[in-house]
């Protein structure tokens, strides 16, 4: 009886039991996109087992999955802390994507279907309603989200995985490095949509490209990052903290 109360309010065993290591990593994606979860932040099992109701256990599998994505990084003892990419390591990532959303995008306008462009055109839409609010963890998530969906129209898997991987690392690379709203030019995702909707797969592959190259100039990439030297900070400390000179 207990058992038929619980289905019909949608309750299910493993909802009991708390949640799967696939949806702890998806919901802590989700919190990456929306800022939720600062680059730098100091994450514990012991603080992800209480708020999911799960095991350590469980915890473990999901921080170490986004510990293999570049996502987190393991500290001896303490934890993990959220990624806070480089320029240098936003440089390597922007690269790859440059090899790879060019020829999805052209994929995309080849082979899209009607009601995938209509949730693209819903997406673009909700994208400009969280701009229009100043709704800016909202619309950092949403444009990530944009990359996804065009890697899902593609019904490749591999690419999915690869484009999430890539898509959570820029977005932590924007919170730290741009000046901008999102690190996406606003509008660029609607002209790669309207090249889609043409079914013109050079253009939207052209598009793709030149809005890649503007992501890189948003996030800054040819500054060069200020070497991080504990022995000279030591030393500073050491003297007092004063400025040189």
């Amino acid at each position: 009886m207990e058992n038929s109360r619980e289905r019909a309010a949608g309750i299910t065993p493993s909802r009991r039991r708390g949640y799967a290591e696939r949806e702890i990593t998806r919901r802590l994606i989700h919190a990456i996109f929306e800022q939720r979860l600062p680059p730098g932040a100091r994450i514990t099992e012991e603080q992800l087992a209480e708020t999911f109701g799960v095991s350590r256990t469980v915890v473990r599998q999901s921080m170490n999955r986004l510990s293999e994505m570049g996502v987190f990084r393991k500290t001896p003892n303490q934890g993990c802390t959220i990624a806070a990419p480089t320029r240098h390591e936003a440089r390597k990532m922007l690269a790859v994507r440059d090899m790879i959303e060019p020829p999805m995008a052209r994929l995309v306008a080849e082979s899209w279907k009607a009601d995938e462009l209509d949730l693209l055109r819903d997406h673009l839409g909700r994208e400009e309603a969280a701009r229009r609010a100043g709704d800016r963890s909202t619309l950092v998530r949403l444009t990530g989200e944009f990359h996804l969906k065009l890697a899902e129209m593609t019904g490749n898997p591999f690419l999915v995985r690869i484009i999430t991987e890539l898509q959570v690392l820029t977005c932590l690379a924007i919170l730290v490095h741009a000046e901008s709203e999102t690190g996406c030019p606003r509008d660029e995702h609607g002209v790669i949509v309207d090249a889609i909707e043409r079914r013109d797969g050079a253009a939207a592959a052209a598009e793709m490209a030149r809005h890649l190259d503007h992501i890189v100039e948003e996030l800054q990439l040819d500054r060069r990052d200020p070497e991080r030297n504990l022995e000279k900070a030591f030393r500073w400390l050491g003297a007092g903290g004063e400025p040189a000179g």
